[in-house]
């Protein structure tokens, strides 16, 4: 029969110091962290092991859980890389919720990168303090499955834009290309020549701009800008305006006749250099 659940807003910590072999131990005096970790605020044990992360190590931490009504733990050891969800599962197998752990890397952050036995001790005290005082104020969470949106916005059409989206868009994902201005390319449609192959910009530029444009699972959203995003990691809302194009996009051509024929629109200067014009100087008309 399962036991009832523990009040975890009622702070009771563990603090377990791991001599990891001599890693930890030839460094830091174990005895004297374990022996600080005891007289800090809401610490209800506080013990050492050579190696807390075998099972020896877990049954400590579980039979102490069970025993003692732990509420929360702090392990100080190696970086929570190698083993934060093995002290974790710990805790679990113990009724307590894993995300109630806390660790204190007092191996690659004190042992490994301080020489004097003194500071490495004094720093490894400071770092269970800290971790003992974020411990307080956890709280537990728990894991759930939910359903995501694989598809993928990419910010920006310059080259860099367009090889992400077409990376995204050969591993199967919907790919969303958004680009301010109203065509894509950016700076490097602008360029004659790559640094530092004097390759030729275009040459490398306009098949990728090709094969973007032939993506079925690419859609371009030129003159467009993003507004708000909002959600969470795998399932964004993102609000893009897309500025008027004043044409029916489905006839036009690009040939840029327009660009002479309306009279409320000055032809920006760069359009102008490309179709060899001469630059005057004009006002706009509303």
């Amino acid at each position: 029969m399962a036991e009832e659940a523990k009040d975890v807003s009622v702070p009771k910590i563990g603090v377990y110091v791991c001599h990891c072999g001599s890693n930890i131990a030839k460094q830091v005096d174990v005895f004297g962290a374990v022996e600080y970790a005891g007289t800090l605020p809401n610490v209800e044990v506080a013990r050492e092991y050579k190696f807390m992360c075998s099972e020896p190590g877990q049954e400590i931490i579980k039979k102490d859980i069970k025993e003692l009504g732990l509420t929360r733990v702090v392990v100080a050891a190696c970086s929570p890389l190698m083993h934060e969800i093995t002290f974790r599962k710990a805790a679990e197998a113990a009724d307590l919720n894993q995300y109630l752990v806390q660790i204190a890397n007092i191996r690659e952050q004190v042992a490994w990168v301080t020489k004097a036995k003194d500071s490495a001790t004094a720093k490894a005290k400071a770092l269970i303090h800290g971790a003992v005082n974020k411990a307080t104020y956890l709280e537990p969470l728990q894991t759930r499955k939910v359903e995501i949106n694989p598809a993928s916005l990419v910010v920006g059409a310059g080259i860099a834009g367009i090889q992400a989206a077409l990376d995204l868009a050969e591993a199967g994902f919907k790919v969303y290309l958004v680009e301010r201005d109203s065509t894509i390319g950016g700076n490097m449609a602008r360029f004659d020549k790559t640094f530092p192959t004097l390759d030729c910009a275009a040459c490398i530029l306009t098949p990728k701009m090709v094969s973007v444009a032939h993506r079925e699972n690419i859609t371009i959203l030129a003159s467009s800008n993003v507004e708000d995003v909002s959600g969470y990691i795998g399932s964004f809302t993102v609000k893009v305006r897309k500025q008027p194009r004043y044409v029916d996009i489905e006839k036009c051509t690009a040939c840029t006749a327009c660009w002479n024929a309306c009279p409320a629109t000055i032809v920006p200067v760069d359009r102008k250099i490309m179709l060899g014009e001469q630059l005057v100087n004009t006002s706009s008309t509303q």
